[in-house]
């Protein structure tokens, strides 16, 4: 499969500079589409624009969709401009990858695609989150990547194309949109409580896209949560809600002494988890980062993040200071 040919969308951004570093180095032939240029892009332009993109699909083998309005657009961007990219520049894709006899497409989607069900009552247990809780967007981002991952399986039942739908959980390496985390912890511990729970490397991310597409055709058409494997089972989750640290404490005995080093705490409370287990028994997705990776990284005194997160580093969401997600 060395030879196939993969186009990436979103190929300036975060995801899709990853996906085509890795394809590269892997021996495909990528072809990267993005509004802006870079290192990685081949073609400058929107997904909307339905000769580009037809352009862009002749001769491939896979679509990987990375491209997308982010959370970080709401405040920046219209909900009109959220339904061009994300639902009308999906269905574009989708349809043309169907006309051009595509093998396989796989759509980055995003846990916000929970939106609402994420939120547990006062006092009741964390939520268990796997592919069988119903979405409840709870903004333009949740309710245009859950549009856009029904018009995935409208166009699998219709045309047969072979689709893979990703909900990734946070992989960015920005700070924390909500201004109590960022003032209240510093960044890495944040992201590394975050391990627990809602999380996962970059590098990790790419290995579920290259499984996913090589999985798609005997799929047909699945949606997989893509998170790093949690410890915590629903016999937790009461206790999470209650006080987290006590749970993190009898799972892991060595944390305390990681996080006082560095002054760090562990949330006091944790409302929901992300369960991955799918994605791990059905693409074989091995995920190599989690919360036990890097306390090991941290009591070595190393960088937990993979080399592939490292090279990337953060790329911001604006191209003009607009919050805490510009670079």
């Amino acid at each position: 499969m060395g030879a196939a040919r993969v186009l990436v969308t979103g190929s300036a951004g975060h995801l899709g500079e990853a996906l085509v570093r890795v394809l590269r180095t892997q021996g495909y032939g990528v072809t990267g589409i993005d509004i802006n240029s870079s290192p990685y892009t081949t073609m400058v332009g929107s997904v909307a624009d339905r000769m580009l993109v037809r352009d862009c699909v002749a001769d491939v083998d896979a679509v990987l969709h990375a491209v997308t309005l982010h959370k970080p657009h709401v405040g920046s961007h219209d909900k009109q401009a959220f339904v061009d990219t994300n639902v009308t520049g999906t269905l574009t894709l989708l349809q043309e990858a169907v006309a051009a006899g595509v093998g396989s497409f796989v759509f980055t989607s995003t846990t916000s695609a929970f939106g609402r069900a994420l939120t547990p009552a006062p006092g009741e247990p964390a939520a268990w989150i796997t592919e069988d809780v119903v979405p409840r967007p709870r903004n333009i981002y949740g309710a245009t990547k859950t549009a856009a991952e029904d018009l995935c399986e409208l166009i699998h039942v219709e045309d047969g194309l072979p689709v893979v739908v990703l909900r990734t959980a946070r992989f960015f390496p920005e700070g924390d949109d909500n201004e109590n985390v960022r003032t209240a912890y510093p960044d890495a511990n944040v992201k590394t409580n975050e391990f627990l729970y809602r999380r996962v490397d970059v590098a990790d991310v790419v290995d579920a896209h290259l499984l996913a597409m090589q999985r798609a055709a005997k799929i047909g058409f699945g949606r997989y949560i893509i998170s790093a494997a949690t410890p915590f089972t629903p016999s937790d989750l009461a206790g999470l809600r209650a006080d987290a640290p006590a749970v993190v404490r009898r799972l892991f005995p060595d944390y305390e002494a990681q996080y006082s080093r560095r002054g760090w705490r562990m949330f006091p409370s944790i409302a929901r988890v992300y369960v991955s287990a799918r994605a791990r028994a059905e693409l074989d997705w091995a995920p190599r980062y989690d919360f036990r990776s890097v306390l090991d990284a941290l009591a070595a005194d190393e960088d937990p993040r993979s080399p592939l997160a490292r090279a990337i580093g953060a790329k911001g969401y604006h191209d003009k200071p607009t919050g805490v997600y510009t670079s």
